[in-house]
Formats: structure tokens, sequence, C-alpha cells
């Protein structure tokens, strides 16, 4: 193999690169405070993430996970918190096979710690004991989406939802 032939060979492998990691979104609600700040109670927590993807042009994508935690006591809400944590990847001469694991499973992987990090964050500001989200396997879940999506569903909700 020639030089030549060696550099047209690395130009056409696949390459992935993060462009940008950032918050796009954050909002914290107490719609009870302070009353319930008062109320005795075992909170309950309830956990969603989503994951959104978009092409902005030729090689570079737009990936936002969206994390939703609410917690409530009895059937009030305690605390609300939506933060959506985004990313732009470029990924030039990529397999197309690749391309839906790549902005399901790895996008994701990369972006959860910052999202994680953000919600405990913004939920400790607010007063309250922070909450370290569980680690997810984006693998599984990706996996789980393509069986639901092969298998017709009543439900169209989307958004992955934790055990508490």
């Amino acid at each position: 193999m020639t030089a030549a032939q060696a550099n047209g060979a690395a130009d056409n492998a696949p390459s992935f690169q993060i462009q940008r990691v950032y918050l796009k979104d954050l909002s914290l609600e107490q719609p009870n405070a302070p009353q319930i700040l008062l109320e005795q109670g075992e909170p309950k927590l309830e956990v969603q993430v989503d994951i959104q993807a978009n092409q902005l042009d030729a090689n570079n994508f737009h990936v936002t996970l969206v994390g939703t935690v609410t917690t409530r006591i009895e059937d009030k809400v305690l605390f609300l918190v939506e933060a959506q944590q985004s990313g732009i990847f470029e990924m030039q001469n990529m397999p197309a096979e690749q391309m839906d694991p790549m902005l399901g499973i790895a996008c994701p992987t990369i972006l959860f710690p910052y999202l994680r990090s953000n919600i405990a964050d913004v939920i400790s500001r607010a007063g309250f004991q922070p909450v370290h989200l569980a680690e997810i396997n984006f693998h599984a879940l990706y996996e789980q989406r393509l069986q639901q999506a092969a298998a017709p569903q009543a439900s169209s909700d989307s958004g992955i939802v934790l055990p508490n």
C-alpha cells in the first residue's frame, strides 16, 4: 500500500468527535412550598430519562438527554427538576447501521454523567439531599426500544422510567 492509498483509507475511516457538551435547559419547581416543607412523610421519587436526537448537517448531530425527577409526599409535589443535557457530536464516514446505536447508546452514555451531576447540584442548592441518579445501561435500553418498536404497543410513552 502506498502512502497516498494509506491517506485515502484514513480519510474514509469512520470518526467520532465530541464538538460540545452543554446544559441546554434546567428548571426546578417547588409548587407546594413552603407548606409542604413542614409536612412529615416519606418522599417518593420518580425518575424519567428520554433521549432526543436530530441531524444538524451532513456530519453533526445534536443529542439531548432529558431527565425529570419528581419527588412527592403523598399526592403533593415536593419538588420537580427537569434538565436537558445536550451535546453536538461529529460523525464522519460512519456506516449507516452504526448511526442509530451511536445516537442511542454512545452519545447518551457521554452525556449522562453531566446530567446526573447537574440534577444532584440543583436539588442540593434547593435545600434537599442531592439525588444521585443510578447508572443507566443505554445499550440495554436501546435493545429494549428496538424490541418495542418491532412489536405494536398501545402506549405512546417513549420515556424511560427508572425504579425508585
